[in-house]
C-alpha cells in the first residue's frame, strides 16, 4: 500500500515538474525569442510609447472623425472579458430585423439592433443613399465581438464623413487607407483588411 502511494506521489511530482514548470518555461522562452511582439500581446503604442491597445482586439470608436469598427456583441460592446457573438443564424428574424425593447419583458428581452437597423444607421452617419449596398462587415457582429479589422470597402465608405469632421480632403484620408491595407494571410487566406486602431492612429498623426 505504501509502495503504491509513494509511486503515485513520485509520478505526480514528475509530471507536475515537466508539464507545470519546465514545458511552460520552454514554450515561453522560445516564443519570446522567436515572436516577442506576438507573445506579449501584439501591443500598439502611441508616439509617446504608451500602450493604447492591442492589434488583436477591437475598441469602440464612435466619434465622427474616426473610422468605426464592426458592431460588437461582447458584453456591452468590445468587452474583452465577455468575448462572444450573438449565436444567431443567418435565417434568424431577430438577426435581420432586430428586436424592439419591450417594457413588459425588459428583464428577459433587451432591445437588439438587427442588420436592418444597423444598415440604416450606417447610411445615415456616412451620408449614403437609402438604397446603398452596405458592406456586410458594417452590419454584422463577429463571432468574438472583438474583430479589430474592417474591410477595405467599409473603410472607404467612411471617408467622406471623416474628411468633413477633420477638415481634410478625401484624397488625404484615402491615402491613409491605401498605406495601411493588410494583404491576405499567406497570400490566399481571407481578404485584404484594415486594422481600425492603426488607421485611427494614422489619422491623428495626419491631423497633428
Amino acid at each position: 500500500m505504501l509502495n503504491q502511494l509513494w509511486s503515485s506521489l513520485r509520478a505526480t511530482l514528475v509530471f507536475a515538474l515537466y508539464t507545470g514548470i519546465l514545458f511552460p518555461l520552454a514554450i515561453t522562452g522560445v516564443s519570446q525569442l522567436a515572436l516577442p511582439r506576438q507573445a506579449n500581446g501584439s501591443l500598439i503604442r502611441d508616439d509617446a510609447g504608451s500602450v493604447i491597445g492591442s492589434q488583436l482586439l477591437a475598441q469602440g470608436f464612435g466619434r465622427p472623425e474616426y473610422f468605426h469598427p464592426r458592431p460588437s456583441a461582447a458584453g456591452s460592446g468590445y468587452a474583452g472579458e465577455a468575448s462572444s457573438g450573438t449565436n444567431l443564424g443567418p435565417t434568424s428574424k431577430k438577426l435581420i430585423l432586430g428586436q424592439a425593447d419591450d417594457p413588459a419583458t425588459k428583464d428577459i428581452n433587451e432591445s437588439f439592433d438587427g442588420v436592418k437597423q444597423l444598415a440604416e444607421a450606417y447610411r445615415k452617419e456616412n451620408g449614403l443613399a437609402a438604397g446603398f449596398a452596405v458592406p456586410v462587415d458594417a452590419v454584422t457582429r463577429s463571432a468574438s465581438g472583438l474583430d479589430p479589422h474592417i474591410s477595405v470597402i467599409n473603410a472607404r465608405c467612411q471617408v467622406p464623413r471623416i474628411a468633413r469632421a477633420r477638415a481634410l480632403t478625401q484624397r488625404a484620408v484615402q491615402q491613409v487607407i491605401t498605406r495601411d491595407i493588410e494583404s491576405r494571410d499567406c497570400g490566399f487566406l481571407g481578404e485584404p483588411r484594415l486594422n481600425v486602431l492603426r488607421l485611427n492612429l494614422e489619422l491623428d498623426r495626419l491631423k497633428g
